[in-house]
């Protein structure tokens, strides 16, 4: 018992903290809530400290195999841990600047990097739900936060509504792969797939219930109708992080799905994927270009990118793939585009101030005379948003492109270079505006010397990755040796 426990205690941690902070929080006054703020840091340094230095080295089970702790787990926590660590340090400035700022953020954010985290350990399809309603419960809290916002308490419900779907249907396809095999146990269901063939097609038809709920979270087309309004209308540090730390616990909640429970049903689930992710692809980059709201050009690019991240999962389990580079490449994807993310939308909070939102494309025209450096770091996040070397993001693309030509699926690679192609043109619109529109107003950019270091540091990130994405890549390759 004392070993199990001591495998959830950055869990226990994060959890205890962030439980004492909302009791600390509500007796604090408003004019001292900067506390609140940096006690989240905290419990996230803390946390992250613990994760490091228990790091797995193999495979162990805890709680009747409820509570998974191995490589994968151990590296998707650590970057959900640094990713939230950058995303608090721009949501401060932003919830400040705007007369918001509320401990419930942090305190909600904190229990959704708990959910996150539960979600990359989880051994069980309860232990599944579990994290996945923990997290978003909280997001959708997070995204009405600012009650007095008619677009934020939209974006809200319809949220929760179609949040509420997915998450009835992901419960109706754990019922029903439950009542055949009896188990919830993620390699028990593996097992009796080998061995009980004469129930494929009840087990599909539960295992396509389950993917849908996937990519309702996930965000791929046809089920992609929450993203657009969500991330317009909710506020700007909410958005920052809907777009990026839930995107890494998804992708471990796919590879628990279909490594551990359903890795003998990969020929019904790839084919599923290959048709979500040619139309995330396609819609995502075709609509974005018609949007003149940067959050909902962006919602629509993370759409795409969320078809390029469904094509490493496609490549995992090919025999000329190994199943290793496969989901390595996917796990490199899905953490750089987290690291572009934040870049970009906490870009978008550094041009806002009080009473203005900067969303709107021409809010940067001319950028590049009225202040070079910021306009040279947000060239540096669409460059590699749009996949241009020599930024992280092209070694993304390139990585998954390379894995899929491996696995025998070329044209499917065509697709997806024809339409990153067409994606290119919304980001590069953004560095046209930029260095040759002139400027609607030569108003000075305001905003902290902690904000203007951390975005700067979060575009460096980027272009030294871009440089040498090896060190990053080969560390996702180890801990994706399943």
């Amino acid at each position: 018992m004392l070993i199990e426990l001591q495998m959830i205690l950055p869990e226990i941690v994060l959890m205890s903290m962030a439980c004492a902070l909302l009791v600390f929080d509500a007796f604090i006054p408003s004019e001292r809530r900067h506390l609140t703020y940096l006690l989240a840091q905290l419990a996230l340094l803390v946390t992250a400290v613990l994760v490091v230095a228990s790091f797995p080295q193999i495979t162990e089970y805890a709680f009747n195999r409820t509570f998974v702790d191995d490589p994968m787990s151990g590296a998707v926590k650590a970057f959900i841990l640094v990713i939230t660590l950058f995303i608090f340090f721009y949501s401060h400035d932003y919830l400040k600047e705007h007369g918001i700022l509320k401990g419930e953020y942090f305190v909600l954010g904190l229990f959704a990097v708990l959910g996150m985290m539960i979600m990359a350990s989880a051994g069980s399809l309860l232990t599944i739900y579990l994290g996945l309603e923990l997290l978003s419960l909280c997001l959708y809290a997070m995204v009405a936060m600012h009650r007095d916002s008619p677009p934020a308490s939209e974006a809200a419900m319809k949220y929760f509504v179609l949040g509420a779907l997915a998450s009835g249907l992901l419960l109706y396809g754990i019922s029903i792969i439950y009542g055949i095999s009896g188990t919830l146990d993620l390699q028990e269901i593996n097992n009796y797939i080998l061995y009980n063939s004469e129930r494929l097609p009840m087990l599909v038809y539960g295992l396509v219930f389950i993917i849908v709920a996937i990519a309702f979270k996930l965000g791929a087309v046809p089920f992609h109708m929450w993203i657009p309004d969500v991330y317009q209308g909710a506020p700007t540090s909410v958005t920052l992080f809907i777009s990026s730390a839930p995107k890494i616990a998804a992708f471990a909640m796919t590879i628990r799905f279909v490594n551990d429970a359903f890795m003998h049903l990969t020929p019904e689930w790839q084919g599923i994927l290959i048709i979500l992710s040619i139309l995330s692809m396609a819609m995502g980059n075709i609509i974005a270009i018609a949007q003149s709201n940067i959050k909902r050009m962006l919602a629509y690019s993370t759409i795409a990118h969320i078809g390029f991240l469904l094509l490493g999962i496609i490549s995992s389990q090919s025999v000329s793939a190994t199943g290793v580079t496969g989901f390595a490449d996917a796990l490199f994807y899905v953490v750089t585009y987290a690291l572009m993310s934040i870049g970009a939308f906490g870009f978008v909070i550094l041009m806002g101030r009080k009473g203005h939102e900067a969303d709107e494309l021409d809010d940067y025209k001319g950028l590049a005379d009225k202040n070079p450096w910021f306009a040279l770091i947000m060239l540096i996040f669409m460059f590699s948003l749009a996949g241009v070397p020599p930024f992280v993001g092209f070694w993304a693309k390139w990585f998954v492109l390379k894995e899929i030509v491996a696995t025998g699926l070329a044209p499917l690679a065509v697709i997806a270079v024809v339409f990153s192609i067409i994606g290119a043109y919304y980001y590069l619109r953004v560095v046209k505006l930029m260095y040759f529109d002139k400027p609607v107003s030569m108003t000075a950019i305001k905003a902290t010397q902690t904000m203007r270091a951390v975005i700067s540091l979060n575009g460096l990130a980027i272009l030294l990755l871009g440089v040498s994405p090896g060190l990053l890549m080969t560390f996702c390759i180890e801990v994706m040796k399943l």
